[in-house]
């Protein structure tokens, strides 16, 4: 069997631009971009996180209030096995994601582990998600416990285009 240097370099040039697609996602979520979050999808995506089910706007509306109204959360992707075939693609990514709430006053941290089930198209040489199914494997929900970073006045990540990895205030 010859090896096929062009399909492997198709191939390779695939899973860089899913798992790019796929850090979109996940920084469209917790940076709470709207535009960044959308860009994940072709606009005939279908969505079912458990909450809501359907388009791929419809989701990201959904998604962005919800983590608008909560005080912050950060979404991390895990492994993540890809079969690609041509202009077509399917995976299972893992993911781990904090969620910081407020309980009945209380600051509470939501931690949720699962994976996403997708269906990936290559269309105009652009990767996006077609199809995606949120699996829950775990979550637990516990009193928030951050004093640290309070005490100590450590840089804190922020949403809405205040982040310092978008607004890049260095020190002078």
């Amino acid at each position: 069997m010859a090896f096929d240097l062009e399909a492997e370099v198709r191939d390779l040039a695939a899973r860089r631009d899913i798992h790019d697609c796929l850090c979109r996602y996940m920084r469209g979520q917790d940076r709470l971009d709207p535009v960044l979050h959308r860009s994940a999808f072709h606009d005939d995506a279908w969505v079912d996180c458990g909450l809501m089910n359907g388009s791929a706007d419809a989701f990201v509306a959904f998604a962005q209030g919800f983590l608008g109204d909560i005080e912050g959360s950060q979404h991390i992707i895990g492994q993540v096995q890809l079969t690609v075939n041509g202009d077509a693609a399917s995976g299972e990514v893992y993911f781990f994601a904090w969620h910081r709430l407020h309980e009945e006053g209380v600051p509470t941290d939501l931690l949720v582990a699962g994976r996403y089930i997708d269906e990936y198209a290559c269309r105009g040489g652009d990767w996006r998600i077609v199809r995606r199914r949120e699996l829950v494997d775990w979550a637990k929900s516990t009193p928030a416990a951050d004093q640290f970073l309070k005490d100590n006045a450590l840089p804190m990540g922020a949403r809405r285009g205040a982040d310092f990895s978008e607004t890049r205030n260095w020190p002078v």
